[in-house]
């Protein structure tokens, strides 16, 4: 089976491509990240990637549950037990994966089982490690997974093709290995949560800080994973695309001038009085890049800071 043959392009997809390239070099030219801003990084992307990653499988708790029973230990009140165990468990394949990142050796079939089993530890122990034996269907999806007896061959061979060196930007094999896993679906549980951490795993250990989809884009996250199901990428593409820039913009914001807590929506900044543009304006520049800015859902948000910056840089000109 060929995994490279779909078309992935869509339109902009150089310009975004090469957008999401120019902040990581200015991320690798700020390297080494000073301990404490890289360990508050970690900190509280690794929860918000619990708490996305869980609530797109359906899992109730809020960002602040999460932070509590993975930090603290609480039991949450009205919560089943199941999402209690849901976010201990991605909170130490999240560690699990931090602990691979360095080692850059070869995915292997062990470590996906392996991953997939810290997944679903304490709550499906019988199915946890091990690819499914029967036919699943999905619900919302536009295909039903291959049969049961495939599923051996198939993941040697997403696998051999996940490790063989090749042309194809990071992150587009990042799109194309996350949409065959999930059509593959190897076990009966687990098969999102696992596939996103593989996805970061890949990521990461290209120097991108985690590709986190959030729960905002719940829907538009599957209504790509169909469309990749009838052979188009870009969608999918996108979603990533954007979830990368999204943590790359945090990470730039938190060794510059601007802190992640600075940014807000653009409709709120440019209330303030010393603003002189409009919010389709500062949205525009957003979205080319001229301002530093990220998108969170369906907003985009920057600071007050990035729009000064601009408006200086346009006088300078004048």
């Amino acid at each position: 089976m060929n995994w490279s043959t779909n078309p992935y392009d869509f339109k902009g997809l150089d310009k975004i491509l090469a957008r999401v390239q120019d902040k990581k070099n200015q991320l690798d030219l700020l390297r080494p990240l000073p301990e404490p801003v890289l360990r508050n990084l970690r900190d509280s992307l690794s929860l918000e990637w619990t708490y996305h990653s869980n609530s797109i499988e359906g899992n109730t708790l809020s960002l602040i549950e999460t932070k509590l029973v993975v930090e603290d230990g609480i039991t949450i009140q009205g919560k089943s037990l199941r999402e209690h165990f849901e976010a201990v468990n991605h909170q130490e394949a999240v560690e699990w994966i931090e602990g691979l990142v360095s080692t850059n050796e070869p995915l292997r079939k062990g470590d996906v089982r392996t991953l997939q089993s810290i997944v679903l530890q304490k709550i499906g122990k019988s199915i946890a490690g091990v690819y499914r034996t029967g036919s699943v269907r999905i619900s919302g999806a536009n295909f039903v997974p291959p049969d049961a007896l495939l599923i051996e061959e198939y993941m040697d061979e997403l696998i051999s093709w996940f490790n063989a060196a090749g042309e194809l930007p990071p992150l587009v094999k990042a799109a194309i290995f996350h949409h065959r896993f999930v059509w593959i679906h190897p076990f009966f549980d687990g098969n999102g949560r696992t596939v996103r951490l593989l996805m970061n795993l890949f990521l990461m250990r290209q120097g991108y800080p985690p590709a986190i989809i959030l729960m905002q884009d719940r829907r538009k996250y599957y209504e790509a994973l169909n469309r990749a199901n009838k052979g188009t990428y870009g969608k999918l593409l996108l979603l990533i695309l954007q979830a990368a820039e999204r943590t790359l913009d945090i990470y730039l914001g938190s060794v510059t001038s601007h802190s992640y807590a600075d940014y807000k929506p653009i409709m709120d900044i440019v209330k303030e009085a010393d603003v002189p543009y409009s919010q389709e304006y500062v949205s525009l520049l957003a979205r080319q890049g001229k301002i530093a800015a990220l998108k969170e859902g369906r907003d985009w948000l920057t600071t007050k800071a990035a729009v000064a910056a601009y408006r200086l840089g346009r006088d300078r000109k004048r």
